[in-house]
């Protein structure tokens, strides 16, 4: 079963730090210190830049799910520096609320570790590409620990996320998913 709820809060740097979003179902906030507000996200907002980067509110905290809304197959196989590689297609179920066309999943063979995704429009137009390296041990999981994503039709834009640290099946305070712990700084 996919996660209901999710919680991102930025930490650094100290312009933005303070800044939280929250889902719970279909339902998104934005926090902005600034302004000292909490801002409802439509749905027609969640393929919006997130915080003026490469990647959408969705990307940020997955209202649509790529297990629920897809259909998965194994379509080929390539090579990735040297790495040999399996080619999945996603493609959306029947009435799925989606919004690409398919996604094109690149995962190396010996440990199904990503690489790459490549997101098309229903159109079948390439729209922008995430790209995954860096692999190494977080939390007792192997994962690739840099994420670039690049819009096609952006040239030179990448949008770069490093993960530090990670923590698996540990309990969570019900407290963190409230709009109240969204206000906190």
């Amino acid at each position: 079963e996919r996660p209901r709820r999710s919680f991102v809060r930025i930490l650094s740097p100290a312009k933005e730090s303070g800044i939280g979003s929250l889902r719970i179902g279909a339902e998104m906030w934005n926090y902005l210190p600034s302004v000292e507000r909490v801002i409802k996200i439509p749905p027609s907002m969640m393929l919006q830049p997130w915080m003026g980067s490469d990647f959408t509110n969705d990307d940020l905290v997955k209202e649509s799910s790529i297990l629920d809304d897809y259909t998965h197959k194994v379509v080929g196989a390539t090579m990735v520096d040297g790495q040999d590689a399996y080619q999945v297609e996603a493609t959306p179920k029947p009435d799925a609320p989606v919004v690409w066309g398919r996604v094109l999943y690149t995962v190396r063979k010996r440990d199904f570790i990503p690489l790459k995704q490549e997101y098309f429009s229903e159109r079948g137009e390439l729209v922008r590409v995430m790209s995954f390296s860096d692999v190494r041990s977080l939390g007792g999981r192997m994962l690739p620990t840099r994420w670039e994503m690049r819009p096609v039709t952006k040239p030179g834009n990448v949008t770069t996320v490093v993960l530090k640290d990670a923590v698996f099946d540990r309990p969570v305070d019900e407290a963190i998913f409230t709009q109240r712990n969204l206000q906190k700084p």
